[in-house]
């Protein structure tokens, strides 16, 4: 929703105008405010912690795309895949985890790329990190 992302944007402290200003922004290629892209990682990672909600911290990022943008009125889907794990100590590990968004899709119907390699059209994000998760 409008105020929701304006809100979390100004919290990260954002202050580039392509989030803020309609005024200037209604004359600009998308016509509208684009969604922040950290707010849009923060709603995927919620949406996609399912059965990694004892992961304590991110402790890297290793890379990732911002694949479209995303608009007020989206609704945002997302899925996380493990990618790798690693030992640390008797205590805690470490999940490397890719993080995937799409808006306006459904997730059980997608596909991330075609053959050529082209996101799909849905996709917003690819987000690919490590998190500090305990044993046991």
């Amino acid at each position: 929703e409008e105020a929701e992302h304006q809100m979390a944007t100004r919290l990260f402290q954002n202050t580039a105008k392509v989030h803020f200003d309609q005024h200037a922004q209604k004359d600009s290629r998308f016509g509208r405010r684009l969604i922040y892209g950290g707010h849009v990682i923060s709603l995927a990672r919620a949406l996609s912690f399912n059965g990694l909600g004892n992961a304590c911290m991110m402790l890297a990022i290793n890379g990732g795309r911002h694949v479209a943008p995303t608009f007020a009125g989206d609704t945002i889907y997302a899925w996380s895949e493990i990618l790798d794990m690693h030992e640390l100590d008797d205590d805690f590990g470490a999940l490397r985890v890719r993080l995937v968004g799409l808006k306006n899709a459904n997730p059980n119907d997608h596909l991330l790329k075609d053959s050529q390699d082209k996101y799909d059209s849905s996709v917003v994000l690819d987000f690919d990190y490590w998190a500090l998760i305990p044993k046991g």
